[in-house]
């Protein structure tokens, strides 16, 4: 299993470069991309915005080569296929690293199945109270906000929170630990006013 880990680890240091803004005109490109299609997908269906943006490409491409081989035809020049460089360009599937990311995927969700299986049979009775606050709150985000609304703020907090973490990174780190050293003393006088049964030992011959 090191394997899908030290791909997904590959992949990490390239996210980071971009919502931190490392390289400002590929952050500028990929935060204007994502948000453009998803306030697509706000105003129409999936299936206009899937059918417009091949249309605009499909246009740009055809329109592109159509002025070249005119171009050529004036010019009495012999360039070739406007594309053919990227038409070179290998993109069948390296089954390697097909295989890499299925055993990640796999390795998420065994992890939030068990995860799930713990919550909802409470075999850790605080950490399935957090949950239940937590779906509680949810309750009120839902009825505020539409699933899609809450992808768009999520995404743009993708791009704006961790820069302003990194500028302002001790203050951040002090509030999080008062606010953590908080939350445990609460839970701590939680567990000391009721006696919360020990979760049984796993059989470890399984």
């Amino acid at each position: 299993m090191d394997e899908p880990r030290g791909f997904y680890r590959s992949i990490r240091p390239r996210v980071s470069e971009i919502v931190l803004w490392k390289d400002p005109k590929k952050s500028g490109v990929a935060f204007g991309i994502g948000l453009l299609v998803l306030l697509s997908l706000a105003c129409c269906s999936i299936i206009s915005v899937v059918a417009y943006t091949a249309l605009l490409a499909l246009t740009g491409t055809l329109s592109f080569r159509i002025y070249k081989n005119i171009l050529q035809a004036i010019q009495k020049t012999n360039e070739g296929h406007p594309f053919k460089e990227y038409l070179d360009v290998e993109i069948t599937p390296n089954r390697e690293r097909v295989h890499k990311t299925v055993d990640l995927v796999v390795d998420h969700v065994n992890a939030v199945v068990l995860k799930l299986r713990s919550v909802f049979l409470v075999e850790d009775l605080i950490d399935s109270i957090k949950y239940l606050v937590l779906f509680w709150v949810l309750t009120y985000l839902g009825s505020w906000f539409n699933g899609l609304t809450l992808v768009i703020l999520a995404y743009l907090g993708a791009f704006s929170l961790p820069l302003a973490y990194q500028m302002n990174k001790e203050q951040v780190d002090q509030v999080l630990k008062l606010v953590c050293t908080q939350v445990q003393e609460v839970v701590n006088k939680v567990k000391a006013v009721i006696p919360f049964p020990q979760s049984a030992p796993k059989d470890k011959a399984q």
